[in-house]
């Protein structure tokens, strides 16, 4: 059996927005590696998230005599992704690029090349910024007709700059991991070259035969420095379908799945269970008695 390796390595540091690749070139908290925390995942991805408020009151009334409050929203626990904004029912978001640094704590977001947003996470003015920018622009555009929430609830940025909140899709901390080969067997299918970022996945695997991370499930792997437990398969949703580049719902993946494939999954969770580093060309090998 082949041993699959690393191929790439991401983080979403903004649930609902950029996927981030770690590398030289873009780093994360770990520079081009990443820090598999037992109990935890990785440092960093999901470490903020875009909280509807709901309630029914002017955004700018709130925005403008709210300012101390935005920011105490700093630890906020886990909640279920119908309290944020997020790209299968906000498909604009996936039209900006999002990029977090973890050194300075600036986001910085653009659009088509222009910097829109360029501030500190860890400010109270910043904070303000922030939330006032994304909820302007969610008043420009119609949710998905699925979504949960009105254009007229606020979002504020809740989470904090040290990396230590996470607000992934389950409350049980997890990794997401995708197989270049089975993506590969997509875009033939489809016909266009499907970007792995549609699935927002941690870590791409290479190596290995189309779907063979399937047969992962329930098995201990070392990883790096790292022990993980495969656990499910991912079921997919319509965010699959949306253009990372450009917001537009382009390509009916969960039809082409349903089809070919008889499911609508790609890909496998994990849990940490022994913390260490995982690098780029790092294994996935099976533990003997995990």
């Amino acid at each position: 059996m082949s041993t699959p390796i690393v191929k790439q390595l991401f983080i979403h540091p903004v649930k609902g927005l950029t996927s981030q690749e770690c590398d030289r070139a873009t780093g994360g908290p770990e520079g081009d590696r990443v820090f598999l925390t037992e109990g935890h995942g990785i440092k960093g991805d999901r470490a903020f998230a875009l909280m509807f408020l709901d309630i029914e009151i002017e955004t700018e009334t709130f925005l403008e005599h709210n300012k101390s409050f935005i920011p105490t929203l700093q630890n906020i626990n886990w909640m279920s992704k119908t309290n944020c904004a997020v790209q299968n029912d906000w498909p604009a978001l996936a039209a900006l690029n999002c990029h977090y640094d973890f050194i300075t704590q600036f986001l910085t977001v653009k659009k088509e090349g222009k910097i829109l947003l360029n501030v500190n996470t860890n400010t109270k003015l910043g904070r303000v910024r922030i939330s006032r920018f994304f909820t302007k622009y969610l008043k420009k555009f119609d949710p998905t007709p699925e979504a949960r929430h009105s254009a007229r609830s606020p979002v504020v940025l809740v989470g904090s700059s040290n990396g230590n909140t996470r607000y992934p899709d389950r409350e049980t901390a997890h990794i997401s991991l995708v197989n270049q080969a089975t993506l590969d067997q997509l875009s033939s299918l489809s016909e266009k070259t499907v970007d792995v970022r549609r699935f927002r996945s941690n870590i791409v695997l290479d190596g290995i035969a189309p779907w063979e991370e399937f047969n992962y499930i329930d098995q201990t792997f070392q990883l790096g420095d790292a022990h993980i437990y495969i656990t499910a398969k991912i079921n997919r949703c319509v965010n699959i379908e949306i253009n990372p580049e450009t917001g537009e719902r382009d390509l009916p993946l969960l039809s082409l799945l349903k089809e070919n494939f008889g499911h609508k999954q790609m890909g496998v969770l994990a849990t940490v269970v022994k913390s260490g580093f995982v690098q780029i060309r790092d294994r996935l090998t099976p533990l003997e008695n995990g």
